[in-house]
């Protein structure tokens, strides 16, 4: 008799982590495959992060932390809130957590109950979705079209016909690369505010930015919560090192969460990590790459007549329409990766209801990987 298995499992896969694994069963079998499907910069950590995790090998015990983080970290994180922002943060309301992952956990568990209902813009990133899902809250998918830059909107949240207790927006989004400019971020905290909807807001891709610059959340509503992370603009994915801005109320529920579930983050990259905000001119360097980057992929595509695509204001990602190619975005994908070696992720990953007829390309590699990356794309659809 089989043994009873949790239905908290029984989640949706996170495609791009699929198509990832198989990417890395034909490069193991020596074929080229280029790596379009994962958001990761292809850069390493800044040269500064490096020698203080060299250093703190070297010299200091590493054992665990508070389940807060490092006081020092927590203190970096607050300035740069200060710098970046002209936002003051107490160093006593920012969690450092293991990624932004971690932090989603933490934020969906002291905020919201079983049974709750939290809503998101489809398309969004999929495993706020399946987090949700597996905690028992309800994602409620809200329907954005490129007038609202695929981004939830007041007037969205008004035409919801029941209310719903939290809303998650990212800002630039992943899959789609828009941003929500000042002001209408700040209509959509006032609007969340006026209906007592818990904003998370999700600002990983913050820095990462080409046309205007990302406002925190934070600055208009004190009681969202901040997500951010040292992956994407600090180039530090695998470290899993982020951190949260949390309420007061808020911030004990966090560290007993954080206590008995984690413990705290890894130690060796909350110490790299302090070095990171002093390594600004390094990053931008990067940011000018993706800018490059951006240019590259986005001249392809119009070139081989995709030219329906999301507005792509920051992150690496460009959400591309190819229902005149399909609409089946995973057999696509797949046919994409067999046949030229070109890693895509399938719309369906960020949106059940309509990926399927979209797909995601990540340019936060190599120029030259890119450039030939789009010309095979090209050539296979001129088939």
């Amino acid at each position: 008799m089989a043994l009873k298995v949790s239905k908290r499992g029984e989640v949706s896969p996170f495609i791009v982590m699929d198509v990832l694994r198989s990417g890395n069963r034909l490069q193991a079998q020596g074929k080229e495959v280029f790596h379009l499907e994962l958001g990761q910069p292809s850069t390493p950590a800044p040269k500064k992060v490096i020698n203080a995790a060299l250093k703190a090998a070297n010299e200091d015990a590493i054992g665990y932390t508070e389940a807060l983080g490092r006081s020092d970290l927590r203190e970096k994180i607050s300035e740069w809130y200060w710098q970046r922002y002209q936002v003051q943060v107490p160093r006593e309301r920012i969690v450092v957590t293991t990624g932004s992952s971690g932090g989603f956990v933490l934020a969906f568990l002291a905020a919201f109950d079983q049974g709750d209902r939290v809503a998101l813009g489809n398309p969004s990133y999929p495993a706020y979705r399946n987090i949700l899902r597996a905690l028992g809250i309800t994602p409620v998918g809200l329907e954005t079209s490129s007038d609202t830059r695929f981004q939830p909107t007041p007037q969205i949240l008004n035409s919801l016909n029941n209310p719903v207790d939290g809303l998650i927006v990212a800002n630039p989004a992943n899959p789609t690369g828009c941003m929500i400019e000042q002001h209408d971020l700040e209509r959509l905290c006032v609007a969340a505010r006026h209906r007592r909807i818990r904003l998370v807001s999700d600002e990983i891709y913050h820095g990462i930015c080409f046309d205007f610059d990302a406002q925190t959340a934070l600055k208009y509503d004190e009681n969202a919560i901040i997500i951010n992370s040292f992956s994407k603009y600090f180039c530090m994915t695998g470290w899993r090192v982020g951190w949260m801005i949390v309420p007061e109320a808020l911030l004990r529920s966090v560290e007993c969460l954080a206590q008995n579930m984690y413990i705290s983050a890894p130690t060796m990259s909350q110490i790299a990590a302090t070095a990171a905000f002093d390594s600004i001119d390094e990053l931008e360097q990067n940011v000018f790459r993706y800018r490059r980057n951006r240019s590259i992929i986005l001249n392809g595509l119009i070139k081989m007549g995709l030219k329906d695509f999301a507005p792509v204001d920051g992150a690496f990602y460009i959400y591309v329409d190819v229902s005149k190619h399909t609409e089946d975005s995973e057999t696509f994908c797949r046919d994409l990766l067999l046949e030229t070696g070109v890693a895509a992720t399938p719309g369906k990953d960020f949106d059940p209801l309509k990926g399927n007829k979209s797909i995601r390309l990540s340019f936060s590699g190599n120029p030259m990987k890119i450039k030939e990356a789009v010309e095979r794309l090209g050539n296979w659809l001129a088939k």
